[in-house]
């Protein structure tokens, strides 16, 4: 059961679409990697201001106890810091540790087991690097073919 699907985003950039709160996981967590994702993405720069618990309470229908809950969390992690009176804030430094957390993640849920398979299959280093260079072709090529197709509209 979605919880809404109002297609405006946390940081008021309508770049994301969709459903917004879902029942997958804790809404506190889903809040705290909703203003992690803008950070991640520039729509949230360095010292940008975020939403007040206030607003993604109400933005979300969600209770504003939960909506704290995500956004102290992100305190808690120094990735936002908070201006007595003024509001929350996205701290110095935040997207790199952001990128760098992310990064480790990636490495952990997908090289690994991406390489340990690969020894299995007795494909080695550089097939492997070949058949990742493949694949980002592909994908660029899929990019180029939608921006032609977007501009002849």
């Amino acid at each position: 059961m979605n919880r809404s699907t109002d297609a405006t985003p946390v940081s008021g950039s309508s770049k994301r679409t969709g459903p917004v709160i879902d029942d997958s996981k804790p809404i506190f967590r889903q809040i705290a990697e909703m203003v992690e994702n803008d950070i991640v993405d520039g729509r949230l720069a360095e010292e940008a201001q975020v939403p007040s618990t206030n607003e993604f309470a109400a933005f979300h229908r969600i209770n504003p106890a939960t909506a704290a809950k995500g956004v102290n969390r992100l305190v808690d992690d120094g990735i936002l810091y908070k201006r007595r009176g003024i509001g929350m804030f996205v701290a110095t430094g935040a997207r790199a540790v952001l990128l760098g957390r992310r990064r480790e993640d990636f490495y952990e849920q997908f090289v690994r087991p991406l390489a340990r398979e690969a020894r299995k299959l007795g494909i080695d280093g550089g097939q492997l690097a070949e058949m990742l260079a493949r694949e980002r072709g592909g994908q660029e090529q899929e990019g180029n073919a939608m921006n032609q197709k977007e501009g002849a509209l």
